[in-house]
């Protein structure tokens, strides 16, 4: 099986099982009728394929109880399913941070860091130019995540606030060795947005996704 599809902007998923890897991606366990249905097939095909997706280490049942009556059985993700999102060369650049840090010291990793920060700012803004407010940066920031591999999304709320989901970080092991790196998008979305910027969920901390509350300033 092909590794999901995320270049050029577009989160796209092509084969059955694909797909069935994304919705668990980015909506989390799903029963296996509730995916038929997002697929546009039956619960049992989506059943089967979720078995034969299991047999391959990709994803496994877990019982839910939910009040009265018999368990229902969720759909997840496991580690081997995650991975299977592209993921930035994990091991290579767990590596190298770590080599950075034990033979320069913190104070060059971190110099390091403003200057990746720096540069993304640079081409983050550059893409920023026309746009006419909040919304349209937001929309603009969102498409430049996806096409990076974030598997980004975004929504308006109903008190003129936004919210930024990225349901996938391909630097999550780099992330999770230098926490760093989190704080440096943090602070590139706020500049290029020019907005006030709230992680209110974080994958490196053991959340399903990352997600970013936008607000005017």
């Amino acid at each position: 099986m092909s590794r999901i599809n995320l270049e050029n902007g577009e989160c796209t998923a092509h084969s059955v099982s694909d797909r069935l890897l994304k919705l668990l991606k980015t909506c989390g366990p799903q029963q296996a009728s509730d995916a038929g249905k997002v697929l546009g097939t039956t619960g049992e095909a989506a059943r089967q394929q979720f078995v034969k997706l299991a047999k391959e280490g990709l994803v496994e049942a877990i019982a839910e109880t939910r009040g009265v009556g018999r368990p229902v059985q969720l759909w997840h993700l496991t580690p081997a399913g995650d991975a299977h999102f592209p993921n930035a060369h994990a091991e290579l650049t767990v590596q190298l941070l770590r080599t950075v840090r034990n033979t320069l010291g913190e104070q060059v990793l971190e110099q390091l860091i403003d200057n990746r920060e720096q540069e993304t700012y640079i081409n983050y803004q550059q893409s920023m130019i026309g746009a006419a407010n909040l919304r349209e940066r937001v929309a603009r920031l969102a498409a430049i995540r996806c096409n990076e591999g974030y598997m980004a999304e975004w929504s308006e709320l109903a008190d003129g606030t936004f919210l930024l989901v990225e349901n996938h970080c391909p630097i999550h092991a780099a992330a999770t060795v230098c926490k760093e790196f989190c704080r440096a998008e943090l602070n590139v979305f706020a500049k290029v947005l020019q907005a006030k910027v709230e992680r209110t969920e974080h994958i490196p901390t053991g959340a399903r996704r990352c997600t970013y509350r936008i607000s005017p300033l």
